[in-house]
C-alpha cells in the first residue's frame, strides 16, 4: 500500500511515498517537470524487493517551493537529512534525468548509498555554454524563462504544451492547424480539470508523461537550468570522482539533430567521461527515449532486481 508522508527537519520540507516492508530501502529520486509519482508504474514490482522510497523535489509536488533552494546542494543536502533521520541505514538511490545529478551529489558528499543507479541524467551537458546546445534548454528551461517574464498566462501547464518544442516534430505544412486543434483540446481539458495531470487525445501517451505532477511544478526550478545556477558552480568532474559505490548508468537513444542540438540527456562521449571518473561504473543502454522506466519498465525492472 502507497502511504503518503511528510517529512520536515532543520528546514528540510519533503513529501514522500513509501511502500513498507523488510526488504533494503530504495530511494527514488525524480526528473525536472514531474514528481516522486513518476515512478507509480513501478513501484509495485519494485516493492517486491526493495522498500520502496519516492520523494517530491523541491520546487515539485507537495515539498518545500522556495526558489532560492532550487539548487543541488540544498536539495541534496535535504534528501541526506531524510536519509539520516527517517530511513537510518544505507540505501540503494536511483535519480532520473536531473534527480541523477541529486543523488550522484549525495553519493559523492557521504556514505549512505549503497548502491547508486543513474538513469540517462544529463551530465556535462546541462552544465556551462554547452547546456545551451541540448533539448531540455531549448525546451522546458527556455520555456519556464518566458513564462516567467510574462503576466498574460497563468495556466504554466497550458504554456509549456502550447510553446514546447515538440511542435517542430510535426510536418511544416500541417503543423499550425495540428498545434491550434490540440491547444484547444488541452485547454478545454484543463479548464474542466485543472487539478489533473494533462490529457490530450491523440498525443502520445510517453510525452504525456512529462506533464505528471507539472500543475505542482514551480517554473523557477526550470529557470535555474536556463541559467546555470542550479550546479552551485560545482563541476560535474568533481562529483562524479568521489562517488566511491557501486553505480549503474542507464543510458537511453542519443540522437544530435540537424541544428546539432543534442535531443538526449547527453552523449555517448559524455557517458565515457562518466564511467572514466566513477571508479566502478557499469552501463545498461536501453532502445527508448529519456524516461526508461515509463517505456521500458520491464526491462528497467529486470535491470534494477540483476545488479
Amino acid at each position: 500500500m502507497i502511504i503518503e508522508r511528510f517529512y520536515q527537519n532543520q528546514g528540510a520540507s519533503l513529501k514522500y511515498y513509501e511502500i513498507e516492508n523488510s526488504s533494503p530501502p530504495l530511494l527514488l529520486i525524480h526528473a525536472q517537470g514531474v514528481d516522486g509519482k513518476s515512478f507509480a508504474n513501478v513501484w509495485e514490482q519494485l516493492s517486491e524487493r526493495y522498500h520502496v522510497y519516492s520523494v517530491d523535489c523541491y520546487g515539485h509536488g507537495g515539498s518545500l517551493h522556495d526558489a532560492g533552494k532550487y539548487n543541488v546542494e540544498d536539495i541534496g543536502n535535504a534528501v541526506i537529512r531524510f536519509i539520516e533521520d527517517v530511513i537510518k541505514e544505507k540505501v540503494y538511490l536511483l535519480g532520473h534525468s536531473s534527480g541523477g545529478l541529486i543523488t550522484a551529489y549525495i553519493a559523492a558528499k557521504t556514505d549512505l548509498c549503497r548502491y547508486l543507479v543513474l538513469e540517462d541524467s544529463p551530465f556535462f551537458s546541462s552544465q556551462g555554454e554547452r547546456r545551451k546546445s541540448s533539448f531540455n534548454y531549448i525546451d522546458l528551461s527556455t520555456v519556464c524563462h518566458r513564462f516567467i517574464k510574462q503576466t498574460e498566462n497563468k495556466d504554466f501547464v497550458l504554456y509549456y504544451f502550447s510553446n514546447q518544442y515538440a511542435w517542430n516534430f510535426f510536418p511544416e505544412k500541417s503543423r499550425e492547424k495540428i498545434k491550434h486543434s490540440m491547444i484547444k483540446m488541452a485547454a478545454k481539458y484543463r479548464a474542466k480539470h485543472p487539478d489533473r495531470d494533462l490529457k490530450v487525445p491523440f498525443w502520445p501517451k510517453a510525452a504525456l508523461s512529462g506533464f505528471q505532477g507539472m500543475d505542482h511544478y514551480d517554473p523557477l526550478f526550470g529557470e535555474t537550468f536556463y541559467n546555470d545556477s542550479f550546479h552551485c558552480g560545482i563541476a560535474h568532474e568533481d562529483i562524479l570522482r568521489n562517488i566511491k559505490c557501486q553505480t549503474l548508468f542507464m543510458k537511453a537513444q542519443t540522437n544530435i539533430n540537424e541544428d546539432g542540438i543534442l535531443m538526449a540527456a547527453l552523449s555517448e562521449e559524455d557517458l565515457k567521461k562518466v564511467t572514466e571518473l566513477i571508479a566502478d561504473c557499469r552501463v545498461v543502454h536501453f532502445d527508448c527515449g529519456h524516461g526508461i522506466h515509463i517505456e521500458k519498465p520491464k526491462e528497467f525492472i529486470a535491470c534494477l532486481v540483476s545488479h
